[in-house]
């Protein structure tokens, strides 16, 4: 029986990756037409670990970026945020090593400055470490968002 992989390890299997593909005509009805970029798992990673402190990115900046970067038509958002949700595991897996050199995977929210809950420690940990980065949080419904979040963003 094999054993199940660590969050480091899946960060570091990029497989076959990053790939460029034409946008078929299934998919164009929800990207339009022209190519997407598959990226690599540690690109991803890479990209969010240049986000200074007290500032921001979100994943559609990631997703332009990788296009950009792949002179492609955009990133591919499914990817892109399994790898980002990917980068912020290993981070905290490595935090719990000890390791002080990780990921700030809480400085990538989504579009609008929404936090993402899924990462690890869901909103309750990033509201605390983006706190004490100088940023607020606030409450807007059921989602968590960095308050004038726009201020703060950093373009990749």
């Amino acid at each position: 029986m094999s054993r199940k992989k660590s969050w480091s390890e899946k960060l570091m299997d990029s497989k076959d990756l990053p790939r460029v593909e034409k946008i078929t005509p299934k998919m164009s009805k929800t990207w339009g037409s022209g190519t997407v970029v598959i990226p690599a798992p540690v690109e991803v990673d890479e990209m969010m670990r240049t986000v200074p402190r007290g500032r921001l990115v979100t994943m559609n900046e990631i997703r332009s970026a990788l296009a950009r970067r792949h002179n492609a038509t955009i990133g591919c958002p499914l990817t892109t945020g399994l790898f980002a949700s990917i980068a912020a595991h290993a981070a905290e897996e490595r935090r719990r090593e000890g390791r002080k050199d990780i990921t700030p995977y809480w400085r990538t929210l989504k579009s609008d400055g929404v936090i993402n809950e899924k990462y690890p420690g869901g909103a309750r940990l990033q509201k605390k470490l983006l706190e004490s980065e100088g940023l607020a949080v606030v409450r807007k419904g059921k989602k968590h968002v960095v308050a004038d979040y726009e201020r703060f963003l950093f373009r990749l």
